[in-house]
């Protein structure tokens, strides 16, 4: 490696999440009104539930940047709440970046599980990625996850690594799929967490 390159474990969480939102941004701005009862690759939600989850992830976890309390109970209603939703998704995604961007967010261990702070932003990081996609394929779009260089699918792949086994007992990923040879690094990142990665509707 030479002295010039980054592994990408060692870009901060606030590099890695303006790489994420600046692709998954553009995916909630083009949700058009007539798909947000479709379905996604996630079962539990159709396209307005999964926009409403989204959106209450990258609120709460700007309160964990901060070592604050975060309170993932019943998701609001933010699509029937808020005419503007779209762009108050764009705002809390750049609020999302800030609150990771503060010295010391990435210091020591935040969240009712006391998990590494590090640990925690590339759980955030995740969901930014992988929901924008889950998003992007339930309304017809395209997805281009962030460029190689950002570091961003592969910090994902070496967390998901690591997250796996306790993530899948939690029901929160599923187990992992086959991928065909010459898959991308996204959908080996897709599979890894239990999703097909040619899912239509």
């Amino acid at each position: 490696m030479s002295e010039n390159s980054t592994a990408p474990s060692e870009n901060s969480v606030a590099d890695l999440l303006k790489a994420a939102t600046t692709q998954a941004v553009p995916v909630v701005r083009a949700i058009p009104d007539d798909r947000l009862a479709a379905p996604t690759p996630c079962a539990e939600y159709d396209v307005k539930a999964l926009v409403n989850h989204l959106l209450q992830v990258i609120v709460q976890f700007q309160a964990l940047a901060a070592k604050q309390n975060s309170d993932f109970g019943d998701s609001p209603d933010y699509v029937a709440e808020t005419p503007d939703w779209r762009g108050r998704f764009a705002d809390e995604a750049g609020k999302l970046v800030a609150a990771w961007a503060a010295p010391g967010a990435e210091e020591g261990t935040t969240g009712a599980m006391d998990m590494p702070a590090r640990t925690v932003g590339c759980m955030v990081l995740l969901d930014l990625t992988v929901h924008a996609w889950d998003l992007a394929r339930a309304t017809g779009q395209d997805y281009e996850p962030a460029p190689e260089s950002s570091g961003v699918v592969a910090a994902l792949r070496e967390s998901v690594a690591n997250l796996g086994p306790t993530a899948r007992k939690m029901g929160v990923f599923g187990e992992p799929l086959p991928v065909p040879e010459g898959a991308s690094e996204l959908e080996r990142l897709l599979a890894e967490t239990g999703r097909n990665p040619r899912w239509t509707p």
